[in-house]
């Protein structure tokens, strides 16, 4: 995501971790896909517009259509929190788990296993497939639900993606992402589930026209209330980018255009997601965002997946060395206001320079875990 200002593009956020992705509607369960991703980008000295930016390309006119949705954005009184479990969810398929199976003698396979492949992580969603979005959530969720864990997924198809750059893709249009949310929601299912709204969706909106940042804004609102119906137990988490981007300030603004701080459609923000900002920095600026919001009802999630030596001080992004991993997913962090530590981006995954983008790198995750 080549973006003003920005630090987390391409390589690492449609991987991720597992790319759900689907062979057809007989194929519902997610598999891991090479593809390009977020990955994090130096942050200029004096934020300018990237090149790409120009090229972002987003509906003018939002298409709030409440088809499964018609509460109201303002926050009511009767609101409450959701509440999870301490346990989240280790989806069977993915990169890592696919390269342990293929070589059990390799050397570097115990320390990649253990510290890496046995992690619970995020799924992601980073392919526009209506028809057959619902039945991959499903497979995700219920999966999830049948052994009593909690499942991260990631919805990655807003239009205009990435402004045009590394990561560009999504769905057509704002009327057909609507649709897409739609048919998304209806895989959440009952039980316990985390969704990671969107990364870089409110973070890297800067590179659309007014116009356009309100017609997008509008759909991830309406996108959080149609997952709060759909899923009573689903928590969802809004893109508050990290500590060395926006000011806290101008990211609270930007959040509360895009829903994040009504009930109905928010449980709070995201943030550092392909990114190596240490956690102590992501506290503090996520709950600086959280009171700039308002209230006291919101949390915060923080992607811990390479963090553990916090970012280069050279502004190194594409898999550079020296990283280390960070703190184990959680869900119970002993930190007010911090809801939970996840893998977002799976370690490993390269962002472009220890492989193609995206794809799954042993030596660099071995790196980052010994």
């Amino acid at each position: 995501m080549v973006a003003a200002a920005s630090v987390v593009v391409a390589a690492g956020t449609v991987s991720g971790v597992i790319s759900a992705t689907g062979k057809g509607p007989d194929a519902p369960e997610a598999r891991p896909v090479s593809s390009a991703s977020p990955r994090p980008v130096p942050l200029p000295a004096v934020p300018s517009a990237s090149p790409s930016a120009t090229s972002a390309t987003v509906s003018a006119s939002p298409s709030v259509r409440p088809k499964r949705s018609s509460a109201s954005a303002s926050e009511s009184p009767q609101a409450k929190k959701t509440t999870v479990s301490a346990r989240l969810y280790r989806h069977p398929a993915s990169r890592v788990i696919d390269w342990v199976r293929a070589h059990p003698g390799d050397p570097r396979r115990p320390v990649i296993e253990s510290r890496i492949a046995g992690q619970p992580a995020a799924v992601w969603f980073a392919d526009w497939s209506p028809d057959t979005v619902t039945a991959r959530v499903r497979a995700v969720t219920s999966g999830g639900a049948a052994e009593g864990r909690v499942p991260v997924v990631v919805p990655y198809a807003i239009p205009g993606r990435d402004c045009g750059g590394h990561s560009e893709g999504g769905a057509p249009d704002l009327e057909a992402y609507d649709d897409w949310i739609d048919r998304f929601a209806a895989g959440l299912g009952g039980g316990e589930v985390v969704v990671i709204l969107e990364p870089d969706s409110v973070a890297q909106a800067d590179c659309l026209s007014a116009g356009e940042r309100a017609a997008r804004f509008a759909s991830l609102a309406r996108a959080g209330r149609v997952f709060k119906e759909a899923g009573p137990r689903a928590r969802v988490y809004y893109d508050a980018g990290h500590s060395g981007w926006h000011t806290p300030a101008k990211q609270a603004d930007l959040l509360r255009r895009a829903g994040a701080a009504s009930s109905a459609s928010s449980d709070g923000v995201f943030s550092n997601v392909s990114n190596f900002h240490g956690t102590a920095d992501e506290i503090a600026y996520d709950r600086a965002v959280l009171d700039a919001l308002g209230g006291t009802r919101l949390g915060a999630v923080i992607d811990t997946s390479r963090n553990g030596n916090g970012a280069p001080a050279d502004g190194a992004w594409c898999d550079p060395a020296g990283r280390t991993l960070g703190r184990t997913p959680t869900l119970t962090t002993g930190e007010p206001r911090i809801d939970a530590y996840l893998w977002v981006k799976l370690p490993g995954e390269s962002d472009g320079c220890r492989g193609a983008p995206g794809t799954f790198s042993p030596s660099y995750a071995y790196d980052l875990a010994r």
